[in-house]
């Protein structure tokens, strides 16, 4: 659906496109989440990817890789950890800093996951070329860093 606000012109593109990249974003996770496990969020995965990707990671960098405040990411952290798939270590050198961890059991839950997630994301981005999918990638890398500061 497009905006119906009429000027100025780069208003209403502007609104036109942010509306449609939400809803194409929204209607794309809405199905991704369809392939997780119940009780299992996207926020919850995309922490356990990191952590298996990236290996352990303080709360604030974990944090920061996913856009989430760490107040937000305390509360994903806890649960994770209730459930027994991350561990929690106070750095030895600094105790302010918390380091987050897959433990067996979430390293075995997240390696089976991730390609299910993987292959359920290539789906429904087949709706797009390969070529289209590297320009909306890097598009989505223009738009995410902001206007460029004038000379």
């Amino acid at each position: 659906m497009a905006t119906r606000h009429q000027r100025p012109p780069a208003e209403t593109a502007a609104l036109n496109a942010y509306v449609k990249l939400m809803r194409a974003a929204e209607s794309v996770t809405t199905r991704a989440h369809l392939v997780l496990p119940e009780g299992v969020t996207i926020t919850q995965f995309a922490a356990l990817e990191a952590l298996l990707h990236r290996g352990p990671l303080f709360q604030s960098e974990l944090a920061g890789k996913l856009l989430k405040s760490t107040g937000n990411l305390t509360l994903v952290v806890d649960n994770l950890e209730r459930d027994g798939l991350v561990v929690r270590e106070r750095d030895e050198t600094d105790r302010r800093f918390i380091r987050v961890a897959l433990t067996a059991k979430g390293r075995k839950f997240i390696s089976a996951l991730f390609p299910q997630v993987a292959a359920s994301l290539t789906h429904e981005f087949s709706a797009l070329t390969l070529a289209e999918q590297a320009t909306l990638a890097e598009l989505c890398r223009k738009l995410g860093r902001g206007p460029q500061p004038a000379a």
